[in-house]
């Protein structure tokens, strides 16, 4: 089964890709905002830097780990890596500002979640540091409310609640897992 994004209000569409072949037109109706729209069959370039950046369970083990978003009925499997500096997570909408947007139709995630700030300690190792937005429906660490002011210092394997979403921290080799 194949998922298509509606290019006006980012519903998925999921369709029998076997019933195809490669190179044929396809239209499909959004059921959602009614726009009609088409797709080639086959793979093309951009999909495949998509997945190749998405889905790249190795992401941490370079530059400074990542974030891997658990599929549930709102969201696929998606691995987000980090940069360093402020990464702003939140569910993807048009026109969003946040430069780490998870690809979600989960409405109790805000636009602007949560950030993991990754900086270098003065000793020089990778320090990620979580906080909320704040927003509405709260960021859990562990099973435990974050505050708006508490900020927590990250280490491998953390558990991360958005929403009705999952998100698992995965720490680049070089970072620390103490303040």
């Amino acid at each position: 089964m194949k998922r298509v994004k509606c290019p006006k209000c980012d519903n998925y569409i999921v369709f029998d890709e076997t019933r195809y072949s490669d190179g044929q037109s396809l239209v499909f109706v959004c059921s959602h905002c009614n726009k009609e729209f088409g797709i080639r069959i086959g793979k093309s370039k951009m999909s495949e830097k998509h997945e190749e950046k998405t889905l790249d369970e190795n992401a941490y083990k370079k530059d400074f780990g990542s974030v891997t978003v658990v599929e549930n009925v709102f969201t696929y499997k998606q691995v987000i890596p980090l940069d360093l500096g402020e990464n702003e997570f939140g569910r993807y909408v048009q026109g969003t500002n946040i430069n780490k947007p998870i690809e979600t139709r989960d409405p109790s995630i805000d636009t602007y979640h949560c950030c993991i700030t990754v900086k270098r300690t003065k000793a020089g190792k990778l320090q990620c540091v979580l906080r909320d937005a704040p927003s509405d429906t709260g960021t859990f660490h562990m099973n435990e409310i974050l505050k708006d002011r508490d900020r927590v210092v990250l280490s491998d394997g953390d558990i991360i609640t958005i929403g009705a979403t999952t998100l698992i921290f995965r720490a680049a080799s070089d970072s620390i897992s103490e303040p």
